[in-house]
C-alpha cells in the first residue's frame, strides 16, 4: 500500500471528490474556501473555479454540468463559462443552516443534507432533487448530514450524522427513491476522534468512511464489522472516493482548520488531497446526476 498527498492545492476544508470514469479526472471542493477542484489522477493540470458561496458538495451531470449543494442552494454549474444558476434553496428561514454532502444514486436522482453551522441543533434535513428538479425533504432532525451513499444492489441507503457518530442505514427503493425502516449501522464514541464524515461503498459492498478527527479511514462490512483501519498523515481526513483508471485508487480530502475547539495536530499535509495506491480493492463508478433523460 502507498499513501501520497498529489498536487500542489491545499484546502481550507476538503469535501466531496468525485471521479468522472468518462474524462478520467477527479473532482473536489473546499467547502471554506469556495473553490471547486479538478485534476488529473496524480494531481496534476489541476483547474479550479470559484463559487459563490460556501460548498458542501458537488456532483457531475450527464449534460457535463456539475451540481452543487451551497450554503445559498442547489445550483447547476456551468464549467465553461463558471457560471452558477439556482434551482431550489430549501431553507430561506435558516439562516444558520447550510447544504453539505451529496451523492446521485444509480436512477440519478441527487441526494444532499444540510447541516447547523455550529453543529448544535438537530435542524438539518435530508433532501432527494429528482431529475424534474422537484426537491423533496425525505428525513429531518439531522445535526450534520453526511457520507450518503448506497450498497452494490441499491437495497440498502447509508446516512451519517457526524456529531452523534452514527451512521444509520435505511431500506431503499430504487425506483421510487423511498426510504424506510432506519436501523443503526454503526455508533461510535465521538470521544476519541470517531465522528464520521464522508463515505463510499467498494465493489464488494463493504462501507468505506472518514474517522474525520481520527486521522484515518475505516472498512466495514456489510454487517457492520470492522474490516481494516488505514491511517493518514494528517490530523483531520474528510470524505473519500475511490477512482482512477481502474476505480482502485482511493482519494481521500482532508482540511487544514479544524472546526472544533481545541484545534489539531498541525502537518504540512493538512488540507491535502491524498491518493492510496496497491490496496487490491475497487470502487463503483459514481452516478452522475440525469438532467438528460
Amino acid at each position: 500500500m502507498q499513501i501520497v498527498a498529489i498536487g500542489a492545492a491545499r484546502t481550507i476544508l476538503g469535501e466531496s471528490p468525485v471521479w468522472d470514469v468518462d474524462k478520467d479526472r477527479l473532482y473536489w471542493v473546499d467547502s471554506l474556501g469556495r473553490k471547486i477542484f479538478c485534476a488529473a489522477p496524480d494531481g496534476s493540470d489541476l483547474e479550479q473555479w470559484d463559487t459563490p458561496a460556501n460548498i458542501g458538495s458537488m456532483v457531475l451531470c450527464r449534460s457535463g454540468r456539475g451540481l452543487a449543494a451551497m450554503k445559498t442552494g442547489v445550483h447547476f454549474v456551468d464549467f465553461e463559462d463558471s457560471t452558477f444558476t439556482l434551482i431550489a434553496a430549501p431553507e430561506p428561514d435558516l439562516p444558520n443552516n447550510t447544504l453539505n454532502d451529496g451523492k446521485v444514486d444509480r436512477t440519478g436522482r441527487f441526494w444532499c443534507g444540510s447541516m447547523d453551522i455550529a453543529g448544535q441543533t438537530e435542524s438539518g434535513t435530508l433532501y432527494r432533487l429528482d431529475s424534474d428538479l422537484t426537491l423533496t425533504a425525505i428525513h429531518r432532525g439531522v445535526t450534520i448530514s453526511n457520507g450518503p451513499c448506497w450498497s452494490v444492489d441499491s437495497r440498502t441507503f447509508y446516512f451519517s450524522d457526524t456529531p452523534r457518530a452514527l451512521v444509520t442505514q435505511f431500506d431503499f427503493d430504487l425506483a421510487t427513491g423511498a426510504l424506510s425502516n432506519p436501523r443503526p449501522f454503526l455508533q461510535h464514541d465521538r470521544r476519541n476522534g470517531s465522528e464520521v464524515d464522508g463515505a463510499t461503498v467498494d465493489a464488494e459492498g463493504y462501507y468505506w468512511c472518514a474517522h474525520v478527527y481520527g486521522g484515518y479511514i475505516a472498512r466495514y462490512a456489510p454487517d457492520g464489522t470492522l474490516d481494516r483501519t488505514i491511517e493518514l498523515p494528517t490530523g483531520a481526513v474528510t470524505s473519500i472516493a475511490f477512482g482512477g483508471p481502474d476505480l482502485e485508487t482511493i482519494f481521500v480530502t482532508s482540511m487544514s482548520k479544524s472546526l472544533q475547539s481545541g484545534g489539531m495536530p498541525d502537518t504540512s499535509d493538512a488540507g491535502a488531497l491524498f491518493a492510496i495506491r496497491d490496496l487490491g480493492i475497487r470502487g463503483l463508478p459514481e452516478p452522475k446526476f440525469a438532467d438528460l433523460i
